[in-house]
């Protein structure tokens, strides 16, 4: 989904002429901390709550505030993933959407931004959650998946990521089966790192030891 697709676009924009006092009135309705500022159909910044409870007169319009003006913003023709990535880097409530032309078309709370991106990791929908840790040069989705199949199961989403610490990849994969501990067993026995999981068991497990413990305990 792009960003200029988003369902939730109808927060308010805020004009270089409004008062602070009316900008902290129009965050505090719409419950948010960022609200962005345009001139005319352009797009001149973002400025936050805490940057405006700073001011001294709060009858100060907004154009003496533009060094406190942040310039961050997604196109919408890009995917709403960056919109999430945008969000959680600067801390932002709200992420500005604007077009080629630098035109504020909309923006979008972050809150509803999570909620879109549940959707599209289909949270919503029952399965499970495995957690895979590995070296980047061992990651062969094909052999995951082979070894996910063999278990009657498909993989409905999977994410990578890099552990800029460690350097160690974590691979994370829905299942569309609720039920994952037959899943897990086959990934150990391949001498997979499985960091944790979630299923149907309402447990994780985060060392092969503590599994093993577990299955012993469920024979009994």
């Amino acid at each position: 989904m792009l960003t200029g697709e988003l369902r939730s676009q109808n927060l308010p924009y805020l004009h270089l002429q409004d008062k602070v006092y009316q900008a902290l009135q129009l965050m505090n309705d719409n419950q948010v901390t960022h609200l962005p500022i345009v001139d005319g159909e352009k797009y001149v910044g973002i400025i936050g709550e805490d940057d405006l409870l700073q001011v001294d007169n709060d009858h100060d319009a907004l154009a003496s505030l533009q060094q406190s003006f942040g310039n961050s913003s997604v196109k919408n023709s890009e995917h709403f993933l960056k919109a999430i990535q945008l969000a959680a880097e600067n801390g932002l409530s709200v992420v500005p959407v604007v077009n080629d032309a630098n035109e504020l078309t909309g923006a979008v709370a972050y809150s509803d931004l999570l909620k879109n991106a549940s959707e599209f990791m289909s949270l919503n929908e029952p399965g499970g959650l495995i957690v895979l840790e590995m070296e980047s040069n061992q990651y062969s989705f094909n052999e995951i998946s082979k070894l996910v199949e063999t278990n009657d199961a498909q993989i409905t989403q999977l994410n990578t990521h890099n552990d800029g610490e460690t350097g160690m990849m974590q691979v994370t994969i829905r299942i569309n089966k609720p039920e994952v501990s037959d899943i897990v067993a086959t990934f150990q026995r391949y001498e997979y790192n499985v960091k944790y999981y979630f299923g149907e068991e309402l447990y994780a497990n985060e060392l092969r030891n503590n599994y093993d413990n577990l299955m012993n305990y469920l024979k009994i």
